[in-house]
């Protein structure tokens, strides 16, 4: 709940606690407080900066990194090694996916 009306709004690590379905629902409600307002998100669960504007990808305290979702993927970087490994059942099912539709 936001108790205000901020022009700038930090979360830190809002949903590191949470069991995924409670992350759904508060990321859902997250990105509605979000919206006409600079938000700075800090997480580790990549799931909760999937659609951000810009991403800094940080590293041993440096800034490694910084892009999109789509251009940090498209590195082999920090990023994509993150996302490879928090997405390895997703990334695994559509490989699988996509095998069946080729041997179809």
């Amino acid at each position: 709940m936001v108790l205000k009306d901020p022009k700038i709004l930090v979360l830190d690590e809002a949903t590191s606690s949470l069991d995924s379905i409670s992350e759904h629902a508060i990321q859902d409600a997250l990105e509605r407080v979000m919206v006409g307002r600079t938000s700075i998100v800090i997480a580790h669960r990549l799931s909760t900066v999937l659609a951000a504007d810009h991403i800094l990808v940080v590293k041993d305290g440096v800034i490694a990194e910084q892009g999109t979702h789509d251009t940090l993927l498209q590195q082999d970087g920090v990023y994509r090694e993150l996302y490879e490994t928090q997405f390895k059942r997703v990334l695994e099912h559509e490989a699988e996916q996509n095998g069946s539709r080729e041997n179809s």
